[in-house]
């Protein structure tokens, strides 16, 4: 009687860990990107959304750089594209209204409007084509506004050696306008 009660007990257990095996979560997610994707087209998937916005929005002197970050700790894959844009505020806008009309352009355009960033006085998240763009006045210099650009996290390559620096890209955003 024991010994039937210990082997329903283990061929139950067994059971259990090998259904909870079936179903992914969401580190599964990240360790496992559907369709990986190449360096390039990290690059390109945010720099082409990144000249979106410049022309769309008709952004002033916009300077960015851009780089492979890491989804899931500071050096591991999956790796993202993100772009870091700044551009000029015109002197004679006000800026409660400037970034709402920028915003404005945008959702015209088939981006659509997500959550408020909470750190950023007329802030807001956009989407589009799995791109996510936070743009925001800069606290700092507040002749400057900001987008920051995160592209989808399917890149799989080895960049644990790689420089943690801002790769310049102004060339491939001043042709936007």
């Amino acid at each position: 009687m024991i010994a039937a009660a210990l082997t329903v007990s283990l061929l139950l257990g067994g059971s259990f860990l090998s259904v909870s095996r079936l179903h992914s979560s969401p580190a599964d997610f990240l360790d496992h990107p559907a369709n990986p994707v190449t360096d390039d087209q990290s690059e390109s998937q945010v720099v082409v959304s990144a000249k979106q916005i410049v022309t769309i929005a008709g952004l002033h002197k916009p300077k960015a750089g851009y780089l492979l970050m890491s989804c899931k700790n500071h050096d591991d894959p999956p790796y993202q594209g993100a772009i870091y844009l700044n551009f000029a505020v015109p002197a004679d806008v006000r800026v409660d209204t400037y970034f709402q009309t920028i915003a404005a352009a945008l959702v015209e355009h088939g981006w659509k409007k997500g959550i408020p960033p909470s750190r950023y006085v007329y802030g807001t998240t956009l989407y589009r084509d799995d791109v996510t763009a936070i743009i925001y006045r800069d606290r700092d210099y507040p002749n400057l506004g900001v987008v920051r650009l995160y592209g989808q996290c399917r890149n799989m390559n080895d960049h644990r050696k790689d420089t943690t620096a801002w790769t310049d890209i102004n060339g491939q955003i001043d042709g936007a306008r």
